[in-house]
């Protein structure tokens, strides 16, 4: 039996038929409870595993499985934790968490164990992926570390891939834009149109109320995003935002208030009057059709902000007001993810060095 101190406090880790135990004793890591603890609590704690003692008594707490403790950790963090974001959480850990480890006690689950899942995920999944399951997994084992159920975060010691795919900026042209808008539905072309003019984030664009438009100055007001039914502020804090209305975009907000139902605030419902769950509805039905009938290649309609972000920096806008339209919180968030598209006009440098 071995006496270890974590976070200050005193623990005790030791084996019993064949299986590794790991014990609070609740006590502050100080010269005179060692002292106690040596002399007088590590030699009861021996004599009642010898008589099978120890684990009848109430002394020691149960340690809870995954899943009762992830339900724990889920609440903890209810609280700050965007509704959006708790759902993601919950669904990452059902799907792909929970099958393997929900019925494993906390203190039984080995770095061995968890590489080994990690290599299974890898085999349908992208590493982008896995890093989020990961995230989902670490915040419960930091829970159950910081309730000194576990000494460490097994997770900590399984190396998480480094080759996290990026995701490829692929703008549509100007030709396609208008292909692509000239083709969709008149109901919902309204939407790809802002999309395409001002770089708004799907979840965005579905939670987007008839009150946000300002028809007189010519903005729009983010100020929400929704996600499978969910509605919630958008991304960042930066994200609540005013964009601009460019001319090119009036004319299909104007036409698509034909479109507006006295039963819902919402611009975007389905034919049946109501606002749609999330972006995926309305690219199941409109988006993903639409690239059957035109010689264009596909892309997610993620990439109608990019298409924004590049089409007006590599035309010269002023890269402050892009990134105010992306609701970006710096200019340099905006210039180091789309740098490559920054105008480079043809220009002989260094020309003041040469004598005239």
């Amino acid at each position: 039996m071995k006496l270890i101190s974590r976070k200050g406090k005193l623990w005790i880790t030791f084996y019993h038929q064949s299986n590794r135990y790991r014990r609070s004793l609740n006590l502050d890591d100080t010269k005179a409870n060692r002292k106690l603890a040596e002399t007088k609590l590590i030699p009861e704690i021996v004599f009642k595993l010898t008589s099978d003692e120890f684990f009848k008594t109430d002394n020691v707490e149960k340690v809870p499985t995954v899943d009762e403790f992830m339900q724990i950790s889920f609440e903890i963090h209810e609280v700050h934790r965007k509704a959006s974001s708790q759902e993601d959480y919950k669904y990452l850990y059902k799907r792909h968490i929970k099958p393997y480890f929900g019925n494993k006690k906390l203190d039984k689950i080995k770095p061995s164990q968890i590489a080994t899942w990690q290599n299974k995920i890898l085999k349908s999944l992208s590493t982008k992926s896995l890093a989020y399951i990961r995230a989902v997994f670490n915040v419960m084992f930091q829970d159950a570390v910081a309730d000194e159920i576990i000494i460490r975060n097994p997770l900590k010691f399984v190396k998480a891939p480094n080759n996290v795919a990026v995701v490829e900026i692929k703008p549509f042209s100007k030709d396609e834009i208008f292909t692509i808008l000239d083709n969709i539905d008149d109901e919902i072309k309204a939407y790809y149109a802002i999309g395409f003019f001002t770089g708004m984030r799907t979840g965005e664009l579905v939670a987007l109320k008839w009150s946000d438009i300002d028809f007189e100055k010519k903005i729009i007001k983010v100020q929400r995003a929704k996600r499978q039914k969910i509605e919630s502020t958008p991304k960042t804090k930066s994200s609540i935002r005013d964009v601009d209305i460019i001319d090119v975009l009036l004319p299909y907000l104007k036409n698509h208030l034909q479109y507006k139902l006295n039963s819902s605030e919402y611009l975007f419902n389905s034919r049946k009057g109501q606002n749609y769950s999330d972006g995926a509805n309305i690219s199941t039905s409109y988006w993903r059709p639409l690239f059957d009938k035109l010689d264009i290649q596909y892309r997610n309609p993620y990439q109608m902000r990019h298409t924004f972000a590049s089409m007006m920096i590599s035309n010269g806008e002023d890269i402050l007001w892009v990134s105010k339209m992306l609701g970006h919180s710096t200019p340099d968030m905006t210039l180091n993810k789309y740098a490559r598209y920054v105008e480079n006009k043809e220009k002989k440098r260094g020309t003041f060095l040469i004598d005239n």
